[in-house]
């Protein structure tokens, strides 16, 4: 005979309440770990024993399977979590266990990488637990396209365990040709640096020391380049100052860029000088998927010692067609015999406009990769050392600004990887002055850095 049910009889669905269910871990267990040290992978957990509630617990014990990939050491990490069965277990008691997966001694490789219109083959070798903790040691040979090559070795470990202070040290050997200034240079050096966070952005303080040998490369480089030629040697404190809110570093839809840097060059050596940079952007999603962005960046040096001027190498260099675009690399500033100087004082805006392909060909795949771009951007590059900061005249300003260069154009922006960006624009230069190496038309750039 069936049974009939009602409505009160019916089990009803019962609503558990993460945060008013307690759970306290009495146990984690580390499962997988051979070179590592116990201490950096303890440092890493202590925090879900301060679970006070399941929800907690479970937040916690996902932020130290983080830290712990943070640390670049382990392969996989793989969270199981069980009740605890101890003698003196209390009734709400846990058992958390990571399986970790070391990575290999070393491991190596080759690949690309990209600069400005610029290609490198690099070889590495990677040993990214060295002593048990963390520390990751990379040795590396460049090979570049334009005549460039370098070796180096770098070296970086957390401080205290914690993956969000870091130091680090550093030995490399360059050389690099500067067509467009009608040298080449090598410099051979080393530094130390510590990177840590604030509350308002992350910071990087560097020591830096190399000595520099600049040569000509071939008789037509100019008089002014000329004169510089032979060794240098520069000992300098950095700080570096970076807050980035973007969703995306190469094609943001929302946020903004904060990045302010100050160098001293004169702990020792003969570069003696105080730089000065600073970059902002911000960006606002508008309509239809498109997105306004602002970028703005400037810069200004000046030497230490009164009358002493500063080298070609330490200098500001404007132009390109990821910066400011319409002109040739480094073709906005001082020039001598058609090679660039750089200036101790530069600036730069842009305005850009992005929007998505029309038609929107392959939505959802690769072609969200394509942007389509609407620009406009001015910039200046000089010496500026008669400039006084004290007394900014009318007189001073009006010049500054009757040597403005101005340019505008349109194109199509490749995201490449989530690291650099290809662009090509059909660019209109407008405001151009006498030494200016110009480029109107189409111009194709590739790189890492843009405005």
């Amino acid at each position: 005979m069936m049974r009939k049910v009602y409505a009160e009889e019916q089990p009803r669905k019962q609503t558990i309440n993460l945060r008013e269910t307690p759970a306290k871990v009495e146990r984690v267990i580390i499962d997988g770990v051979g070179r590592t040290k116990d201490d950096i992978v303890t440092k890493q957990v202590e925090q879900v024993f301060e679970a006070e509630n399941f929800e907690d617990m479970i937040q916690r014990c996902q932020d130290a399977k983080n830290n712990m990939k943070k640390l670049g050491i382990f392969k996989t990490v793989r969270i199981e979590i069980d009740t605890y069965k101890g003698a003196k277990a209390s009734s709400h008691g846990y058992q958390v266990k990571y399986h970790v997966q070391e990575m290999r001694f070393m491991t190596g490789g080759a690949h690309t990488q990209i600069g400005t219109n610029d290609g490198n083959l690099l070889f590495n070798l990677r040993i990214p637990n060295l002593f048990g903790r963390a520390e990751k040691v990379i040795a590396e040979y460049t090979y570049g396209t334009k005549h460039s090559r370098g070796l180096g070795l770098h070296l970086t470990r957390p401080v205290n365990g914690n993956t969000e202070v870091l130091f680090g040290a550093t030995g490399y050997q360059g050389h690099s040709e500067y067509p467009w200034s009608g040298y080449k240079e090598t410099d051979r050096g080393v530094g130390v640096d510590l990177s840590f966070p604030s509350l308002i952005g992350k910071h990087n303080i560097k020591w830096e020391g190399v000595w520099r040998d600049l040569r000509c490369m071939s008789n037509s480089t100019s008089f002014a380049v000329r004169e510089q030629a032979g060794h240098s040697m520069k000992s300098s404190v950095k700080h570096t100052f970076m807050r980035d809110s973007r969703d995306d570093p190469i094609l943001p839809n929302e946020g903004s860029l904060l990045k302010l840097t100050q160098e001293y060059a004169g702990v020792g050596g003969n570069a003696r000088f105080f730089k000065h940079d600073i970059e902002v952007q911000a960006n606002k999603e508008l309509v239809l998927n498109s997105v306004f962005q602002l970028s703005l960046a400037g810069g200004v040096m000046r030497p230490l010692e009164p009358n002493k001027d500063i080298m070609i190498i330490d200098k500001f260099f404007l132009g390109g067609p990821l910066t400011l675009r319409g002109f040739n690399i480094k073709g906005v500033g001082p020039h001598s015999d058609g090679n660039a100087l750089g200036g101790d004082m530069y600036c730069m805006g842009a305005l850009h406009l992005y929007t998505p392909l029309p038609f929107r060909p392959g939505i959802g795949g690769f072609g969200d990769l394509f942007r389509s771009h609407f620009f406009i951007n001015a910039g200046n590059c000089g010496n500026f050392q008669s400039f006084s900061f004290d007394q900014l005249t009318r007189e001073n300003m009006d010049v500054f600004r009757n040597s403005l260069r101005l340019a505008y154009g349109a194109g199509i922006v490749l995201r490449l990887g989530g690291v650099a960006r290809l662009e090509l624009n059909y660019v209109v230069p407008i405001w151009i002055r006498q030494g200016d190496s110009a480029n109107q038309g189409l111009q194709l750039g590739v790189g890492l850095t843009f405005l």
